[in-house]
């Protein structure tokens, strides 16, 4: 039970940080293309608890860590965007869309160098708080990287959707977008039949290698 719990925060915290910078990111880049919804809503903060949804961001990872799930996902709130304000629509919402992705990548990489340069010093992997810090930065490497890939899925709600439908031609735009009322349960349907693990092996998995240096 106690390794459970030591699990437990050693995934919960890196998670809450990285949806928060994800949706942060979302509501930073509308308002750099001129839609402040976020800005007005206080959805710019980093502090966590301003994004917090209690079952995407602490049921559901909960649930899915005492289960021993093989990978950790969770959500935040969406921050509000109003997509219409947007200078330029089409580029602004592929940058909009994409934000949340990028900033996750580039967390992954930042987890993977300083867990690398951990590992570079024995003595200190080897002491007890180093030993944690490593699992932390590790934790928070690859919780980032499954946000990244799983979010660029083209299924609505996901933003790898909005992506898509903004790169699309109108006609083939308006016929992709009526999918839209049954994402969620594609996505589930896509979940609970393990559909989607070969992310974990085409993507998930090498990235992380890549960062953490195996």
């Amino acid at each position: 039970m106690e390794a459970q719990i030591l699990r437990g925060i050693i995934l919960i915290i890196p998670l809450l940080f990285a949806v928060t910078l994800h949706e942060v990111a979302h509501g930073y880049a509308a308002l750099r293309f001129g839609d402040p919804t976020a800005k007005m809503a206080g959805r710019l903060s980093l502090n966590p608890v301003h994004h917090l949804d209690p079952f995407g961001s602490i049921l559901l990872p909960g649930l899915l860590i005492f289960s021993g799930a093989p990978v950790v996902f969770g959500y935040a709130k969406p921050v509000p965007v109003n997509f219409r304000n947007l200078t330029n629509q089409r580029v602004g919402t592929v940058v909009v869309s994409a934000a949340g992705v990028a900033i996750n990548l580039a967390c992954a990489l930042t987890a993977g160098f300083f867990y690398r340069f951990l590992h570079m010093s024995p003595m200190l992997v080897n002491s007890q708080a180093g030993a944690f810090a490593g699992q932390l930065l590790y934790a928070f490497c690859i919780i980032n990287i499954v946000l990244a890939v799983f979010n660029l899925i083209p299924i609505p709600p996901l933003d790898g959707s909005r992506i898509l439908s903004a790169l699309l031609p109108p006609e083939a735009r308006r016929s992709y977008e009526k999918i839209g009322p049954f994402g969620i349960l594609i996505l589930l349907v896509l979940l609970m039949t393990n559909s989607l693990d070969f992310l974990i092996s085409f993507f998930i998995s090498p990235l992380l290698r890549i960062m953490t240096g195996g």
